[in-house]
């Protein structure tokens, strides 16, 4: 039997192309092509196409629905995931801070995209020896992030 190796690419619709550009150019670089009603960035292996949606009026995200729960970009150092915390703080994207994954037991943080697309980086660390008890677990207020008194979102 063949099994996947990778993910090719992911396609999401959003409302607002420009303001997708903007938010996913600061979480990514940027974007890998562009045309009048798509745009592409690149994430590892994975291509992440953006589009507008195809019926007038779509409804937002939800991602308690059937379908995608979140999207989770790995990162392997806690420097790492320092430095994507900085990035978003310095691009003005609200955000958990760092947290502690109730099912892994390792660090990450999560933000909704503009049309409520929940995103993670996720500190997944080079093979070696078991995650230690943690260590950063800065929050922020619970009234700018919905779900954070919860744990993982």
């Amino acid at each position: 039997m063949i099994y996947p190796g990778f993910v090719d690419h992911l396609v999401f619709r959003v409302s607002d192309l420009a303001r997708t550009e903007r938010f996913y150019t600061a979480l990514l670089g940027e974007p890998a092509h562009r045309t009048e009603d798509s745009v592409m960035f690149i994430a590892g292996d994975t291509r992440l196409f953006f589009t507008l949606p195809g019926k007038p009026e779509p409804q937002r995200h939800d991602k308690e629905n059937v379908g995608l729960n979140h999207v989770a970009f790995g990162v392997r150092t806690i420097e790492e995931l320092r430095t994507v915390e900085a990035q978003l703080d310095a691009a003005g994207i609200a955000h958990s801070g760092i947290r502690i994954d109730r099912y892994g037991q390792r660090e990450f943080i999560w933000m909704d995209d503009p049309d409520g697309i929940r995103l993670e980086f996720y500190l997944r660390a080079e093979p070696g020896p078991a995650p230690s008890g943690g260590s950063a677990t800065k929050q922020r207020g619970s009234a700018a992030f919905p779900g954070a008194e919860r744990g993982k979102g």
